[in-house]
């Protein structure tokens, strides 16, 4: 399992304001910067401030509220134009759409984008959302309901009766009755349908679950105990000291770590603001980004993490971070995300080769006399014409 984790060279993401400012919002300013608060000596030393210099004052966040402003529509203005010029079958591989991902999706496109980056409209078949929807309900059906009033308790649009979420979710296990249903679903859906109408986050969901997440909900565990592992080696190069503690001190199983964290891309576990950044990184550069998101958190807790003493109360801080643990701004904490010691392409590639080693050690275990490969096969049901 060895494989080199280094510093990546590319630039990191330079610290701004969330990029899902949009225009109407209070910008949160630093009360000690000069230029925003007028001379920072006076207002340290308790001088009373002029009304020259509070007017002074108001007219910079004036200024700064415009630009922030005029930023997001220049943003918009990109995307409106990159967008029809790169095929959603491309856009993961093109070097603008990386550009413009890591300069900010304005919230107004984010969906959009998300459709772009995971070329849903090429998997929508008209009329089958609505035909999955009149299908029996799945046995998880009730589960669904109580998860969604949990997970989105002030969003009654999301759980009323027949609400969204478990239209959504009773259209796709119907399709994939192979997926083992758990919370995170909800949660993963709920965020999608915050922002996209609901057939066009049937189909993005839909688009992640084939193309990233699927086998975290089968039956097998071994993509789970792979990435368990990638992640453990990848903490003990980054911060060795806390992979003592977690592995060794409080022998905590890799993939309680793990599964809720990238089965539920990270829901949850960062503020929403935070979140939506991440899904857009990651729905570029895919599984990778994860491992440095979950790297990220683990350094942003670390001194709790040095100081737990049980399991529990590392996975609570792991699991839900104090705010103040976290970086200010969803663009601090992707740069942070950059930072950390890892090579996205030897996971990649570890991760095949370790799934297929996995694989035949489960199969010999199976079938140790006739060698013979014991296949899984993947099931989707979908309406007939």
């Amino acid at each position: 399992m060895d494989f080199e984790l280094v510093k990546p060279s590319i630039p990191i993401i330079s610290g701004r304001a969330s990029q899902d400012s949009v225009v109407g919002q209070e910008l949160r300013l630093d009360p000690g910067s000069p230029g925003l608060l007028g001379d920072t000596a006076s207002t340290h030393s308790g001088a009373p401030r002029s009304p020259l210099a509070a007017n002074e004052q108001a007219s910079g966040g004036a200024t700064d509220t415009q630009a922030a402003a005029d930023a997001h529509r220049q943003r918009e203005v990109r995307w409106m134009a990159l967008m029809p010029t790169v095929p959603p079958s491309q856009a993961r591989k093109n070097k603008k759409v990386k550009r413009l991902l890591q300069d900010g999706v304005p919230s107004s496109l984010r969906y959009l984008v998300w459709c772009h980056l995971t070329d849903s409209k090429a998997r929508a078949l008209p009329g089958v959302y609505n035909k999955l929807g009149k299908r029996p309900r799945v046995p998880a059906f009730t589960e669904i309901e109580n998860d969604s009033v949990i997970c989105f308790p002030d969003q009654p649009q999301l759980h009323n009766t027949h609400g969204p979420i478990v239209s959504l979710l009773q259209a796709y296990l119907s399709m994939v009755p192979d997926i083992q249903y758990s919370s995170a679903l909800t949660s993963i859906v709920g965020h999608l349908l915050l922002l996209a109408p609901e057939e066009d986050a049937f189909w993005i969901f839909a688009s992640i679950m084939d193309a990233h997440l699927r086998s975290y909900f089968s039956t097998s565990t071994i993509q789970i105990e792979v990435d368990a592992a990638l992640l453990s080696k990848a903490v003990e190069v980054n911060d060795p000291a806390v992979h003592k503690k977690l592995y060794v001190s409080l022998q905590m199983a890799p993939a309680s770590i793990t599964r809720p964290w990238f089965s539920g891309l990270f829901v949850g576990t960062l503020p929403v603001d935070h979140l939506h950044r991440i899904w857009d990184i990651f729905l570029y550069e895919g599984m990778p980004f994860l491992f440095r998101v979950g790297l990220a958190v683990i350094h942003c807790v670390r001194h709790l993490l040095l100081q737990a003493t049980s399991e529990e109360s590392a996975l609570e801080n792991l699991s839900r971070p104090p705010l103040a643990c976290l970086p200010s701004s969803a663009d601090e904490l992707l740069s942070l995300c950059f930072s950390m010691k890892l090579r996205d392409d030897d996971v990649r590639k570890q991760r095949v080769k370790m799934e297929a080693q996995v694989k035949r050690q489960a199969q010999a275990r199976t079938h140790p006399t006739n060698g013979m490969p014991n296949r899984q096969t993947t099931s989707i049901s979908l309406p007939r014409p």
